[in-house]
């Protein structure tokens, strides 16, 4: 399953690292985005090893698009959550409702000039 949603960076969290049982390091690091809904909802992703690199150069309150996977497992008989980014786009910064702009008269081309003939050339 693949999700995507719009936002405001808000947070960017520190990387963490360390080195799993099998011996081989990894890294994750967390970012908040919040939503543009009636009602705004913070999100916080994560990124895992190479992907860390997605948000390097945001600052924020950059605005974000933002693709995702949910994903959940157990352990001990409790379910734990993760919602991990794919891919992470800086958007324009412009608000959707107001894209592309309004049209007005002085986006109309001018009416030809009559030559006296009705012939195109």
């Amino acid at each position: 399953m693949s999700l995507t949603v719009k936002g405001k960076l808000i947070r960017i969290l520190h990387v963490e690292s360390g080195v799993a049982r099998s011996g081989n390091p990894w890294k994750k690091q967390e970012f908040v985005v919040e939503t543009h809904d009636q009602f705004p909802r913070k999100i916080c992703f994560t990124l895992f090893n190479d992907k860390v690199s997605l948000i390097e150069g945001l600052a924020e309150g950059d605005e974000l698009e933002v693709s995702f996977d949910v994903e959940s497992r157990e352990f001990n008989n409790k379910w734990y959550h993760n919602i991990n980014a794919w891919k992470v786009e800086k958007s324009g910064g412009q608000p959707a409702g107001e894209f592309p702009p309004p049209f007005t008269e002085e986006d109309l081309p001018p009416e030809p000039v009559d030559s006296g003939t009705d012939l195109p050339f």
